[in-house]
């Protein structure tokens, strides 16, 4: 309870900020401001004046954006606040409850009034299924609040090609393959953050976000590497080749979880590289963003809008820093990193697909599932429910 108490009072500070409630009023006003203020800009003539007002629009969308995305935060922090005053109270009441059995009991000691001694004996008893009902409210909630997997909605996922050439970037790509079309069978949304394309059309490296359901209590379980023995395209002598490609699959953390100050972070901008049409090394568009604390470093080039890449390579970086933190207190709790399955190392080997033999052999389960071009089609989910039992 110490831990809920402790950041009950840090959110009680948080929302209290100023300026996060004028972000919060704000978002809920009309945004007619900008309305007007692109109308000016059609009326206006084809001069420099234009220009000015069409930078006005442009400041207006930015500074609008950042209103709404305040107004996010503190939605957030509110639906949390109300969450660890349920815990809160029930803590409290719980705590009445206690004390008014020891009074009882105390009456049960004295024995001076036997009409209050029975009285005694009868409150204790409702007293105590009372009790006994409350801690399990609570036990409830508790698990509610710290069970943060079941919670997340949204993951982002990477894939890199590992041992094998060629051969391992066409496997990244056919692994990409095979979650969109498992995410798809989910309803799940997905959005493509980074990736870097060979010339055949293999994957060097893809990270992309799924998100709109139960993700990472399903994906959490492709997290390792994934082995692929078979005769690869490029291969004209008929030999079977084996080859790896690694799969880290990361929560994304909600705006309230993850704080980043823009002072913390050095932003490089430069042209996109790799295949592709008439974009590609022509614009200013790729972003590098160094997290100077912890060094971490990402990228995104896919989009053809600078602010979008920024927007995604910050999607990665909020990730990236969530799990660094989640690590960090899990080694604190437990010593060490607990192994377990649905929290693979990234370079324990989890699965093969082999596909001359038309066997996927999960290593951590010890079982083999047959028809692997039905499983690379979206199939996964009776590997993922395996997974789910022995876990």
């Amino acid at each position: 309870m110490g831990e809920v108490k402790k950041e009950y009072q840090t959110l009680l500070e948080e929302i209290s900020n100023p300026d996060l409630i004028s972000d919060w009023e704000k978002g809920d006003e009309p945004r007619s401001s900008s309305r007007f203020a692109g109308a000016r800009v059609g009326n206006e003539s084809k001069d420099s004046s234009s220009r000015f007002a069409g930078a006005r629009v442009g400041n207006e969308s930015k500074d609008s954006s950042s209103r709404f995305a305040g107004a996010r935060v503190f939605e957030e922090l509110i639906k949390r606040k109300n969450f660890l005053e349920k815990i809160i109270e029930k803590e409290k009441e719980l705590k009445e409850i206690s004390d008014n059995i020891e009074e009882n009991k105390a009456i049960l000691r004295a024995g001076e009034d036997p009409e209050l001694v029975s009285l005694a004996e009868g409150e204790i008893s409702q007293l105590q299924e009372k009790r006994k009902s409350l801690k399990k409210e609570l036990e409830k909630l508790l698990k509610e609040g710290t069970n943060k997997n079941q919670s997340i909605e949204s993951a982002i996922v990477e894939i890199r090609a590992g041992a094998g050439g060629e051969e391992a970037a066409l496997f990244a790509a056919d692994l990409f393959k095979m979650y969109s079309k498992y995410a798809v069978l989910q309803g799940w949304q997905q959005k493509v953050l980074d990736s870097h394309l060979t010339e055949i059309g293999g994957y060097r490296e893809i990270v992309f976000e799924l998100k709109n359901g139960d993700v990472f209590s399903k994906m959490k379980y492709e997290a390792g590497i994934h082995r692929v023995q078979r005769i690869p395209t490029t291969e004209k002598s008929g030999r079977i080749h084996t080859s790896t490609a690694s799969v880290a699959v990361l929560p994304k953390p909600k705006a309230t979880e993850i704080k980043i100050s823009p002072s913390d972070l050095k932003v490089d901008v430069y042209k996109s590289s790799g295949p592709g049409g008439q974009y590609v090394n022509k614009r200013m568009t790729a972003v590098r963003i160094t997290h100077l604390p912890s060094g971490l470093v990402v990228a995104s080039q896919t989009e053809r809008n600078l602010l979008q890449n920024k927007e995604n390579a910050m999607s990665i970086l909020s990730a990236r820093l969530f799990e660094k933190k989640e690590t960090e207190e899990e080694a604190k709790i437990a010593g060490k990193r607990r192994s377990q399955i649905g929290k693979a190392e990234r370079a324990e080997k989890i699965r093969t697909y082999n596909f001359p033999q038309d066997r996927l052999t999960d290593h951590r389960i010890k079982k083999s599932f047959h028809n692997v071009k039905s499983i690379m089609s979206g199939k996964l989910e009776p590997i993922i429910e395996a997974l789910k039992k022995k876990a």
